[in-house]
């Protein structure tokens, strides 16, 4: 797939932009979970409100409202702030009969992990600052998911430094266009991935996305853009 600068493919137009600059600019996103959100450097600044020894009760996923076309591309800005811990990009999120994410049929989610991939919604998910446990911390990777069933369809080299070292903010950049899902960082490829809709199930169509954190991740986000055919 040939893409414009800015990891755009030709043609397409921004559908969404967000700057995750103030409480009223996400004031209508819904938090799975108990996490905290704050704005101290004039970005969404996330983190969770619950001790990390609680395990995946302390962990979170913050939806973006919108419902986006099944193709589309997404940039991001990320500062992580303090880890260990873990960052996710949720998207193409559904219920599995197609309902919509937060459709009152669907099951409860409370930012436990086994919820979204063997509960009662599909989506993909790109795992992109790996950093919670010590054999995560000791080889960096980015890896992509596909639910329901926890398929790890994707993996790339992780990028982006230790806290220590990181000078973001790092723009991270997806794009699903048809059976395709490319991923880079600052305009560096990590993984380029064809879904054949068969091996891990349907292809995936329109649905939401999210930002999911393990504790005790503090992370900061700006700049969210969505664009489409």
């Amino acid at each position: 797939m040939k893409t414009e600068k800015r990891w755009i493919p030709a043609g397409w137009r921004m559908i969404y932009n967000n700057p995750l600059s103030s409480a009223e600019e996400v004031s209508e996103f819904r938090m799975e979970g108990d996490g905290a959100v704050s704005f101290p450097m004039g970005r969404m600044r996330l983190e969770s409100t619950r001790d990390p020894a609680e395990g995946q009760a302390s962990n979170l996923v913050f939806w973006c409202p919108e419902q986006f076309p099944a193709d589309m591309a997404v940039t991001w800005d990320f500062w992580p702030v303090r880890e260990p811990g873990l960052a996710i990009l949720f998207f193409c999120a559904a219920g599995r009969e197609g309902q919509d994410l937060f459709n009152s049929g669907l099951a409860e989610r409370t930012g436990i992990y086994e919820q979204y991939h063997h509960g009662d919604i599909n989506a993909f998910h790109v795992s992109y600052f790996r950093r919670r446990y010590p054999e995560e911390r000791k080889f960096h990777t980015c890896n992509l998911r596909k639910s329901h069933g926890f398929h790890l369809v994707a993996q790339g080299a992780d990028p982006i430094p230790a806290v220590a070292d990181a000078a973001g903010p790092y723009r991270m950049q997806l794009l699903k266009q048809g059976p395709y899902v490319q991923f880079a960082v600052n305009d560096l490829l990590l993984f380029s991935w064809r879904d054949d809709g068969s091996t891990w199930g349907p292809l995936l169509g329109k649905g939401k996305l999210g930002f999911r954190q393990m504790a005790p991740l503090i992370a900061e986000y700006g700049n969210l853009q969505v664009y489409a055919p």
